[in-house]
């Protein structure tokens, strides 16, 4: 789906365009000319390939999916890949959204698979900025990429939110809790990094930006390039810094499971050498009383008037010496 979002003819805003009219618009370098174009199909990409006469590299490019920020330079025109940025509160995850931006001297294309919710708020802020700055493609890029950038920071926010989370989660002792935590901060981690992953880069394609090597760059847009490039470098020392906190997150975690193990572990090995204790307890006195109920005819002790009374004294006294001995060594 292709959709006009500022179409300036003569400084007057038109709201259709024809496909007949675009090289028309495109002839007066005054006229400012914007097009979206929203999970394209083949049919559309030919069609911008052949209005807009794009390399066939920049065309297969547009097409392409999990591409690495970057800027490419052609003759005429210029590809910008980046990336919007949401953070999923029903799975507490991050979606990234690929945005593919072809910057002309007149005209900006905005091609991408998925619905982008700041795109509808960058024509307001265009018309703000061109009171304020200039006119001109310079000002809609910047316009389109501080929406983008602004969009980085409620994120951010968030994610030193579920930090803060799990931080307070360490010492709840239940098992369930423990391992939900635990693969909340695994997933998490496994986000910051993709989300860094994207951002680093586009952090060096907004230097391009910062620097004025593209003749699109104005010296009076160029300051507010410079102040994007240090917002999304922002965003990447607060990536580094969270990445930091949630390996320490992690490391308590891992502490304190393994305390509770070790806890677990101490407590089997009371309770087995309290049972290994009365165990040898009782086969010794069980030795005695088997000794002499065996019954045969010539043994000593078997019509000793005091033999009952003495082996009982016997196993009495074998049970307190080993009972003792136990005891001063912390095995009961």
């Amino acid at each position: 789906m292709i959709r006009t979002m500022i179409c300036s003819e003569n400084r007057r805003l038109k709201k259709e365009l024809r496909r007949e009219e675009i090289g028309l618009i495109l002839s007066d370098d005054d006229n400012v000319l914007w097009l979206d174009v929203e999970s394209p199909t083949d049919e559309e990409v030919a069609l911008l390939g052949q209005e807009f006469n794009l390399h066939e590299l920049a065309v297969e490019d547009v097409t392409r999916r999990s591409q690495r920020p970057k800027i490419d330079v052609y003759d005429d025109y210029y590809l910008l890949v980046c990336y919007d940025i949401d953070y999923d509160e029903s799975n507490d995850q991050i979606d990234e959204h690929e945005l593919h931006v072809i910057i002309g001297k007149n005209y900006l294309l905005t091609i991408h698979h998925e619905p982008i919710e700041e795109i509808a708020e960058v024509a307001t802020r265009f018309r703000r900025n061109t009171d304020a700055i200039e006119r001109g493609i310079g000002v809609l890029l910047y316009s389109l990429l501080d929406t983008i950038v602004d969009h980085y920071f409620p994120v951010i926010d968030r994610i030193g939110e579920r930090i803060e989370e799990l931080e307070t989660g360490v010492f709840i002792d239940d098992q369930t809790g423990t391992q939900q935590a635990m693969q909340s901060i695994l997933v998490l981690k496994r986000e910051m990094i993709t989300m860094r992953r994207v951002i680093a880069p586009q952090r060096d394609a907004m230097a391009v930006l910062a620097r004025r090597e593209l003749p699109i760059v104005s010296e009076a847009v160029g300051v507010y390039f410079q102040d994007l490039y240090e917002h999304v470098l922002r965003v990447t020392d607060a990536l580094d810094v969270y990445r930091d906190l949630l390996g320490g997150v992690l490391d308590s975690y891992l502490s304190v499971n393994s305390n509770k193990l070790a806890i677990a572990a101490n407590n089997l090995n009371a309770v087995m050498k309290t049972l290994a204790s009365y165990s040898i307890i009782l086969m010794t006195v069980t030795l005695v009383a088997g000794i002499y109920g065996m019954n045969f005819d010539h043994m000593p002790e078997l019509h000793f008037r005091y033999g009952y009374p003495i082996a009982l004294l016997a196993m009495l006294a074998i049970f307190i010496a080993l009972r003792q001995y136990f005891k001063r060594r912390d095995w009961l």
